[in-house]
């Protein structure tokens, strides 16, 4: 099979594109082995784009997926918003654009960091966001066409990885706009409930950035490692039944909606 060169990543020239600066050489050497970068590249090379990525990713690392609740969801024309906790920040994602993709024939989309554009062969299947960019401007415009779309919306509405909050992992408050978007496009939403964890140096570097006032999301480096060293597990993941768009009304607001699907994700055990 020929090689896709151009789909190689290359972390040195991401940093630099993303922050106009150069890094000191060993600080790049001691980031790529951090994120396994050849590692990545073995099969990112191969060519794979949009769910077979994303299916392909799972079986290359070894990864075995047990779903649940699957039959919740009929392919009758229904669009859906999947709703997921984000216990990994990786892994997670990918197994949600193999399972909900592959169960819609490849029309699925995420809302995503647009760092992860680098991936060439997820791409097809992503939304970029750039809150902190000139790109921000264009981004009401970018959500609701992809809400409006027919495809299948997989949203982490936490927008960030599952950290330890009074001793439970757990996501953090999610946000509102799956729910507005969602009632606005007439789309049902879809509790998913990701059961899985990082490792206990994951949750330690994030309490040390908050022990010493570090606003830098140092964690975040580790999501790489943390993904190769998961090689071979088992996750499970629950998928509840669709909640009309009908049922979010005005008793309460969309922020106290969103905790109450947040609350019904953690309850399906």
């Amino acid at each position: 099979m020929e090689r896709r060169e151009d789909f190689r990543i290359d972390l040195e020239k991401i940093i630099a594109n993303k922050t106009g600066k150069k890094m000191p050489r060993f600080v790049v050497k001691f980031l790529k082995r951090l994120i396994h970068e050849d590692f990545l590249n073995e099969y990112i090379t191969r060519g794979d784009e949009g769910v077979a990525f994303c299916t392909g990713t799972l079986k290359y690392l070894g990864i075995t997926m047990q779903v649940e609740g699957l039959e919740n969801v009929p392919k009758d024309g229904t669009l859906y918003t999947f709703a997921s906790n984000h216990p990994l920040g990786g892994i997670d994602g990918v197994a949600m654009g193999s399972i909900i993709g592959e169960r819609f024939d490849g029309k699925v989309r995420y809302l995503v960091n647009d760092l992860l554009m680098n991936l060439k062969g997820l791409a097809p299947i992503c939304v970029p966001v750039n809150v902190m960019g000139g790109q921000s401007r264009d981004l009401p415009r970018l959500i609701d066409e992809a809400y409006r779309s027919d495809n299948q919306m997989l949203i982490f509405p936490a927008q960030k990885v599952s950290r330890r909050i009074k001793g439970v992992i757990q996501d953090v408050d999610w946000a509102k706009s799956f729910i507005v978007k969602s009632v606005q496009t007439g789309r049902s939403i879809v509790p998913v409930h990701f059961i899985a964890h990082n490792s206990k140096r994951f949750y330690r570097i994030d309490k040390w950035c908050k022990f010493f006032g570090i606003k830098a999301n140092l964690a975040m480096l580790t999501l790489p490692d943390e993904m190769y060293k998961s090689r071979g597990s088992t996750f499970r993941v629950i998928i509840g039944k669709p909640i009309p768009p009908a049922h979010f009304d005005g008793s309460k607001t969309p922020r106290e909606w969103a905790q109450w699907v947040r609350a019904q994700v953690y309850s399906m055990e």
